[in-house]
């Protein structure tokens, strides 16, 4: 078999590299991959898509869903790379990979001043960018019918065409662990995850926000339950709406989202009892009570002369999304908040702690990271705003990196994680034996050097 692998990638592509590198592919190989055009941003940027193989059963995996979760667009290269050098995914499944570059190139563009590096807390959430949620094209909060964005249409469309069997939305994490959602159960995942984790150093988040209240089919593994109607604090929250991993449901696709962590933390995976869990909660509760206040203050003070400015109105629509939902957020979490209303948390161990105070500073940090760009981007600061910004993710980061050890985990083994996991999936829902590992050496549980040593 000839190999086809292009040099590896140390950092995460741009959306022009990961389309220039897809294209070297199809040339290269012609005859068993093919690139097109499956539509167009809003911004008219191509949305590329990448087929290997030519298999009657359709393989789907998304990348860039998120426009801060950059991992996917290496990984998609990687299983392209995987799936050209290893029959068995193609020809011996009866399968077509077909590999979607970006979801929201858009959004991605506005990444770039932070993927090549250096890769610390501060440079990233300074350059940090996601779009409001009603710009986030995954989501479809008025069904498949009244989805607007071109994005999600181009999705829509390429799910009604290929009724895939096996679907992937590739995520990232950016401080805590890996973990996965399924659409339907798939016995053995966890074992495969918890083998990879381990092999890589990557930490597995066993009681991730997101899935606060999902069922669990095993450690880090959790089922996606199905869309319901809520309002727009729960839906950004919880994703307590239709979204596009659940359209091609009546295909009888099976739906899997596969998170990596940028920086890892080690707690999220500790199983131990709390010895006070509400003195835990209530100082997560105030503090983002707390931030959440400071934000406003310098929201209130810049707003009146940034909002002329370039892409404010992009950048405000998340701050807004952020500070509506902070509050909610703390009151869910304070024993002292009675809310007759409100559903109980599940039992509080240290993982679970410690993943409610990642998310609650993850929403201070964002909110002063897109503040601090907005009045950058102005060219002046009449309100004196970017000291006190800068002061604040100063004091933040530093909270991640000392108070919960949040380590950086290089590109590559973020890629091979997530490309692994992404292929026991596939394996799994395919039917091939459980045994198998697509060719690729060092699956064993032994552990590889610990993050902190690299």
């Amino acid at each position: 078999m000839e190999v086809c692998a292009l040099p590896p990638l140390l950092r995460y592509p741009t959306v022009d590299e990961s389309s220039a590198r897809a294209a070297a592919l199809a040339a290269r190989h012609p005859h068993r991959a093919r690139l097109r055009r499956v539509g167009t941003s809003r911004a008219g940027t191509p949305m590329w898509l990448l087929s290997v193989g030519r298999g009657s059963r359709q393989a789907l995996i998304v990348a860039g869903p998120h426009a801060n979760e950059p991992v996917g667009g290496a990984t998609v290269l990687r299983l392209a790379e995987r799936a050209l050098t290893d029959p068995r995914l193609t020809d011996g499944a009866d399968t077509t990979w077909n590999l979607l570059l970006s979801l929201d190139p858009d959004g991605s563009r506005r990444n770039e001043g932070w993927l090549s590096g250096p890769y610390t807390l501060g440079h990233h959430f300074r350059h940090f960018f996601r779009p409001g949620f009603l710009e986030q094209p995954e989501w479809l909060p008025d069904g498949a019918a009244g989805a607007v964005l071109p994005e999600t249409r181009a999705l829509l469309d390429l799910q009604d065409e290929l009724r895939p069997f096996f679907q992937c939305s590739l995520h990232g994490v950016d401080v805590g662990g890996g973990f996965v959602e399924l659409t339907r159960e798939l016995p053995g995942l966890d074992r495969r995850v918890a083998c990879a984790a381990a092999r890589l150093g990557i930490p597995r988040e066993l009681s991730p926000y997101d899935t606060l209240y999902w069922p669990r089919l095993g450690p880090a593994v959790y089922r996606i339950p199905p869309p319901r109607r809520g309002d727009l604090a729960a839906a950004i929250t919880e994703a307590a709406v239709e979204s596009t991993w659940y359209h091609p449901h009546r295909y009888g696709t099976f739906t899997a989202v596969v998170e990596a962590p940028m920086w890892g933390v080690a707690a999220v995976e500790d199983a131990s009892p709390s010895p006070d869990a509400d003195a835990v909660l209530r100082r997560v509760s105030r503090a983002l009570r707390r931030d959440t206040r400071l934000l406003e203050g310098i929201l209130a003070r810049v707003r009146p002369w940034v909002s002329g400015g370039p892409d404010a109105a992009r950048l405000l629509a998340p701050v807004d999304d952020y500070l509506l939902v902070g509050p909610g957020l703390a009151d869910s979490w304070d024993p002292d908040v009675h809310d007759g209303a409100a559903r109980p948390l599940p039992p509080l161990d240290t993982a679970r702690l410690t993943t409610l105070a990642l998310s609650g500073r993850r929403v201070a940090l964002r909110t002063a990271g897109l503040l601090h760009q907005l009045v950058t981007r102005a060219g002046r600061d009449p309100a004196d705003a970017l000291p006190e910004l800068d002061r604040l993710i100063d004091e933040w980061c530093a909270d991640y990196h000392d108070g919960y050890g949040a380590r950086w985990i290089p590109v590559a083994r973020q890629t091979e994680y997530q490309t692994r996991v992404v292929l026991a999936a596939f394996e799994l829902a395919a039917g091939r034996p459980r045994d198998s590992r697509s060719g690729e050496p060092g699956w064993s549980s032994e552990p590889a050097v610990p993050m902190h040593r690299e």
